[in-house]
């Protein structure tokens, strides 16, 4: 991976900004001489075991794959609004996560529009953001000693020009998350400086990704703010990053916004058809997430003994402090040549001393604490 050049990077090429994405596994096995199947992504915050939906996948798919899914999604919807203790009418399947995001973004941002989140965060809030021609203000958080949370009095100032607020709860890349309170409180600034200034409290869109790790969501807030909007996910807890399937839910009100920009059947038939076989069966996502946590443990407790300073995580990565960028840059390049992919941060980045390590199978786990206390021997 280029040390110059992030996931998430703007890179001028004509006109319009394109955007670098993770070097595929193919490349990285090429680059450093590895076989594919060597290669492990500890980068991706993806879960290392497939759900167990053998009878879905062998399913009478062939009647359903020459016709559009259903324009409702009734069957996902159903088992989102159930799993999510939501209405049906407050649930929207998007094609990931990312689809929901860039949906809210397109629903609340103009070319003069203003969108605000607290930096450090998930790229794709810039990205989407900036694609939709808006202006973008990076919120920095709390110091690292103070666990890197939200500054909600600076937040709630710079959302006083915002037409949209973006929160990740847990945050990606820190692994931190706010109490429920805390977010409340923001809300309540907001919706107050919205009747001070005379003007429409912003959407506030809160990305849960990694919510099935904390156990708690905000989505009990909506009934308060109406103009809250949060993003759910099946690739995290779920572990279907490849079916590509998510949610926006929000008040039918608000989802109605989101609605008129989304293309139709965006979702595809076997994508649904595992999304809802999944969400009926919460058991396998709650072993995912016990198996998750248990490795999280584990990996934090081996590597802070030789060094590797970790940051307290609710999610399925943990966040690593080294001396130095140059410490960092040279441990994730170590790693790399053992085919063991860091998620790194470029020289810039107010997390260039770290590596975001993904928690991965206790086998995949065990290659990297292997690999680390070589590195740090």
């Amino acid at each position: 991976m280029s040390a110059s050049v992030e996931p998430g990077d703007a890179v001028e090429l004509g006109p319009l900004p394109t955007y670098v994405w993770e070097p595929t596994t193919d490349f990285l096995a090429a680059k450093y001489g590895l076989p594919r199947r060597s290669v492990v992504r500890f980068d991706v915050n993806t879960s290392p075991l497939p759900p167990d939906l053998r009878d879905v996948l062998s399913g009478p798919f062939d009647p359903l794959l020459s016709e559009y899914p259903p324009s409702d999604y009734a069957e996902l919807v159903s088992a989102a609004a159930d799993s999510y203790g939501v209405s049906p009418g407050e649930i929207l399947p998007t094609a990931g996560a990312d689809e929901a995001l860039d949906l809210s973004a397109r629903a609340f941002l103009r070319g003069w529009s203003v969108a605000v989140a607290a930096v450090p965060t998930y790229a794709m809030y810039g990205i989407v953001t900036e694609q939709r021609g808006a202006s973008f203000i990076g919120v920095p958080r709390l110091s690292r000693e103070q666990g890197l949370g939200l500054d909600i009095p600076a937040l709630a100032e710079a959302a006083r020009t915002a037409q949209l607020v973006w929160l990740c709860e847990p945050n990606n890349p820190t692994g931190t998350v706010e109490p429920p309170e805390r977010i409340s409180d923001l809300l309540d600034r907001l919706a107050a400086d919205a009747v001070r200034d005379n003007r429409e409290a912003p959407a506030v869109v809160v990305d849960e990704a990694y919510a099935e790790f904390v156990g708690s969501s905000v989505l009990p807030l909506r009934a308060r703010y109406p103009r809250l909007v949060v993003i759910r996910t099946l690739s995290k807890a779920h572990a279907l990053a490849g079916a590509r399937v998510g949610f926006a839910v929000a008040r039918p009100e608000t989802l109605a916004r989101i609605l008129s920009f989304r293309a139709p059947a965006s979702v595809s038939t076997v994508s649904a058809a595992l999304a809802t076989a999944s969400l009926r069966r919460p058991e396998l996502a709650a072993a995912n997430v016990a198996r998750i946590t248990e490795q999280r443990s584990r990996l934090i407790a081996e590597l802070a003994q030789i060094g590797w300073h970790p940051y307290p995580s609710e999610a399925n990565f943990v966040l690593f402090r080294f001396g130095s960028p140059m410490i960092a840059a040279a441990a994730a390049e170590a790693l790399l040549r053992q085919g063991l992919v860091p998620r790194t941060f470029g020289p810039d980045h107010p997390l260039a001393d770290c590596l975001r390590l993904t928690v991965r199978s206790a086998q995949e786990n065990d290659r990297l604490i292997r690999a680390a206390r070589e590195i740090s021997a």
